[in-house]
């Protein structure tokens, strides 16, 4: 792609590659790219007008090359914002991310129409707080939410809470706090009604450990001021890893939490799209 012949159109940049959009896709322009650590890094494209969706869903994403699978992303931007914004794992040798990392601006990337998901604010009752739990680049549908003012709307605060190996794979979660009390439309709802909770597993630091040690212990629930998980009114999404989303969510139904859906609002909510 990077090689692609590039002009200047109505002073945006465009990808003329030659390859056809399919039906049922969107071809999205490269905007920018982040690059946190060697197997992190974060890309912003252009948003069609067309395209909506929900905070907490996720996308369909892939290249414009016929070889090239899609897979399921995240989006990682409020619903009200002009670009979409993706966080990814660089995967040595995987059929997309190895070739997504190494986008750059004004490179293309396709999306299919529709997203969906079980991380929205539709899958649970209203509650006091909505603790959102996340391990690696399970935080992204969470920026999404955390960006989204209706939100606010349905709890009284939102605890956000990421596991990972050392800190500088926090930097992410960290850029989304730095903007949550900077930008001055979210934080006029966030204002004091948002927190950050990390904890590293293979480094030192203010708070050791798995986010489920950190759970099990109590420790998290002191964090937040409180005596433990409450389903009458605090409020669970969970994403991460296939091992700790089936291990939370053993834990959390036998806490007296129920699984929510669209159709059927609950306590609790695990993307389904990477749970087994």
């Amino acid at each position: 792609m990077a090689e692609a012949a590039r002009h200047l159109d109505s002073e945006l940049l465009i990808l003329d590659d030659g390859l056809p959009t399919p039906d049922n896709c969107l071809r999205a322009r490269v905007l920018s790219v982040t690059h946190y650590t060697d197997n992190l890094f974060e890309f912003s494209v252009e948003r069609d007008p067309g395209f909506r969706f929900q905070a907490g869903e996720f996308a369909m994403l892939g290249l414009p090359l016929s070889d090239t699978p899609f897979r399921a992303y995240s989006v990682a931007s409020a619903p009200w914002e002009d670009h979409l914004t993706f966080y990814s794992i660089k995967v040595p040798g995987g059929p997309l991310t190895e070739k997504l990392q190494h986008l750059q601006a004004g490179d293309s990337v396709l999306l299919r129409r529709k997203t969906t998901g079980t991380l929205v604010c539709d899958a649970l009752l209203p509650g006091e707080r909505l603790i959102m739990l996340s391990t690696g680049t399970g935080v992204a549908p969470f920026a999404s939410v955390a960006l989204d003012p209706a939100i606010y709307d349905a709890f009284g605060s939102l605890a956000l809470v990421q596991g990972v190996r050392v800190s500088a794979e926090l930097q992410f979660a960290r850029a989304l706090q730095q903007r949550i009390e900077s930008d001055e439309l979210i934080r006029e709802f966030a204002a004091d009604r948002f927190e950050l909770l990390t904890c590293t597993s293979r480094e030192a630091g203010a708070r050791e450990g798995r986010v489920t040690d950190w759970l099990y212990s109590g420790e998290l629930a002191a964090a937040m001021g409180s005596s433990g998980l409450d389903p009458e009114t605090d409020r669970i999404m969970i994403c991460g890893s296939m091992a700790m989303l089936n291990e939370l969510k053993s834990y959390v139904i036998d806490a007296g939490f129920v699984e929510g859906s669209r159709n059927r609002p609950g306590t609790f909510a695990v993307e389904r799209a990477f749970a087994g």
